[in-house]
């Protein structure tokens, strides 16, 4: 993994955790129900959660496995700065995009309808969620809805060179988002609504926008040493 990569797994972290307005709009209908008819409760909500995180990890994987498989059949350290460069421009326009100045990501999760049209449907049979084995594949399919703040984070992930450290990259980016989609569920309006607030959607995303600003620093700095 390249040193500037070496911070990855903290950032997305925060990535995931900053990126929680968006998380709620995106997923809070879902975990809200989750127990459709009957009160909240935590264990579904671990269990959901737990298998979304489990197909970011998958899609971390298969991501890093690409990036390094790249790698392999060039020059590195210009694909590896490529890479990079590419990751926090995914991030530049996810803060802005939480900020509400442009739809670019709205267009990249595009790319990820058609396969979401095929998992949709399966995940009804799983609604509403009373049991473990209930709330754990609906998690499983519902990682894989087509999701700006989602695909951001695989855009670093690729960066990664292995499919070991795409899917740690990835969990970490999910443990980030865990905590907002807990609450989402356990509170879930009025959780949305503060999320909705314009001031929390922009501290989040200048936050998010400045780590990609940092980064792209970072690949100049790495680029002039060339």
């Amino acid at each position: 993994m390249p040193e500037f990569s070496s911070s990855s797994y903290l950032a997305l972290f925060l990535i995931g955790l900053l990126g929680g307005t968006h998380c709620i709009g995106m997923c809070g209908g879902i975990v809200g129900a989750l127990t459709m008819g009957g009160p909240p409760r935590l264990v579904l909500h671990l269990a959901y959660n737990s298998g979304r995180i489990a197909s970011y990890a998958v899609a971390g994987a298969i991501a890093g496995a690409l990036g390094g498989l790249g790698l392999t059949l060039s020059d590195q350290l210009p694909l590896r700065i490529a890479l990079y460069v590419l990751a926090n421009l995914m991030l530049v326009a996810l803060g802005f995009y939480l900020i509400g100045v442009t739809q670019t990501l709205a267009f990249v999760e595009r790319f990820g309808r058609r396969l979401w049209v095929h998992l949709q449907p399966l995940g009804k049979r799983y609604l509403p969620a009373r049991t473990v084995a209930q709330a754990f594949p609906l998690g499983l399919l519902w990682g894989w809805l087509p999701c700006g703040l989602v695909y951001s984070a695989l855009a670093t992930a690729l960066t990664s060179g292995s499919a070991l450290h795409g899917a740690g990259m990835m969990l970490a980016f999910g443990a980030g988002t865990l905590p907002n989609l807990l609450l989402a569920g356990l509170f879930a309006v009025r959780l949305r609504a503060y999320a909705a607030r314009p001031a929390v959607r922009w501290l989040a995303g200048l936050l998010v926008l400045g780590f990609g600003v940092w980064g792209l620093a970072g690949a100049a700095r790495l680029a002039a040493q060339m």
